[in-house]
């Protein structure tokens, strides 16, 4: 389950949204849908989530010499968590 949620975003943007909305932003699997992403985060975060917003960031150009490509395409998402006294943490848990 872990391996679905790539990394934790932070950003001064994604600061922000966790300190004035309770939102955090995260890059996940590619392939992974909105209800999805939904059911991992409650069962990971032990929170009640109340929505989920995705969008896919342009890829980056990268360069090496004369061969050209781009770093591989990500998904990021935002996820809105009922008011907690609590910031989320990661639980360890094994499958």
């Amino acid at each position: 389950m872990i391996e679905l949620f790539k990394n934790f975003v932070l950003t001064e943007k994604s600061v922000r949204l966790m300190e004035k909305y309770d939102q955090y932003t995260f890059d996940v699997d590619v392939k992974l849908t909105k209800p999805q992403i939904k059911k991992l985060s409650q069962d990971m975060f032990k929170v009640e989530v109340l929505s989920v917003n995705t969008h896919r960031p342009p890829r980056k150009k990268r360069r090496l010499g004369m061969s050209q490509g781009y770093k591989p395409s990500r998904k990021r998402v935002i996820i809105k968590v009922k008011k907690t006294e609590k910031p989320l943490t990661w639980t360890a848990e094994d499958d």
